[in-house]
């Protein structure tokens, strides 16, 4: 089968909302979280002021539950006043020395705790979306746009699977959209068709040890981030 007929299989009905006790860990995982990382929080944002100046976090409008907008808070890895496409090549030119560290050790995330405390995101769900890459969505996957996104998730600790764009795609937005989202929801549904806490946990420790030990990325391959 395709992916966007699997996809579509995938859309039945289920629960968009966060629990009681998912929202919870959230709370209290966010909260130790930032309060654990403070110092590492802090000197990350005093190399990115000191080696290239600007903002030390980068805001864009994402997409949470019942496609709500908020803003999300990164560090940012990219110069200042550097546009392109919303989909970036691990060699893209923008990125900076200590951007593209914290983009392979997946620090720059760290100021997502704060969405999660606001709850604009949970520990796990969906990666977030932006409105006009949501916009162009598959009909068949954009219910997975009525939930609200995750810190990490199913799809985003295995980047060859879900998250790499073969070099020399002329359009990686198109690409990202036709092929990678079906496959990205059809993932998805693995985990939001039943959320539990002990789902959840099992989700964050694939998390940890692909932080721990991450798999080898080609040079010059588009990553989804």
């Amino acid at each position: 089968d395709s992916p966007h007929s699997i996809a579509k299989a995938a859309a039945t009905a289920r629960p968009t909302g966060v629990g009681f006790w998912r929202r919870t860990l959230d709370v209290v995982a966010a909260g130790m979280g930032l309060a654990l990382f403070a110092p590492l929080l802090g000197t990350i944002a005093l190399v990115i002021m000191l080696t290239s100046g600007g903002p030390v976090l980068f805001r864009q409008t994402r997409l949470t539950g019942g496609r709500r907008e908020y803003m999300i808070l990164k560090f940012r890895t990219m110069r200042v006043d550097q546009s392109g496409p919303e989909i970036t090549a691990t060699c893209d030119v923008r990125i900076t020395a200590v951007g593209d560290f914290l983009r392979r050790t997946h620090l720059d995330e760290l100021p997502q705790l704060v969405n999660v405390l606001r709850g604009d995101m949970t520990l796990v769900g969906p990666r977030p979306e932006t409105p006009a890459l949501a916009a162009r969505y598959p009909h068949e996957c954009q219910w997975v746009l009525e939930h609200r996104p995750g810190l990490t998730g199913p799809t985003q600790v295995r980047p060859r699977d879900f998250n790499d764009i073969p070099v020399g795609v002329l359009d990686p937005e198109q690409w990202y959209l036709e092929h990678l989202v079906p496959q990205r929801v059809v993932m998805d549904a693995t985990y939001l068709d039943l959320p539990s806490v002990a789902a959840t946990f099992r989700v964050l420790m694939d998390t940890a040890r692909h932080v721990i030990r991450p798999g080898v990325s080609d040079r010059g391959q588009w990553n989804v981030g």
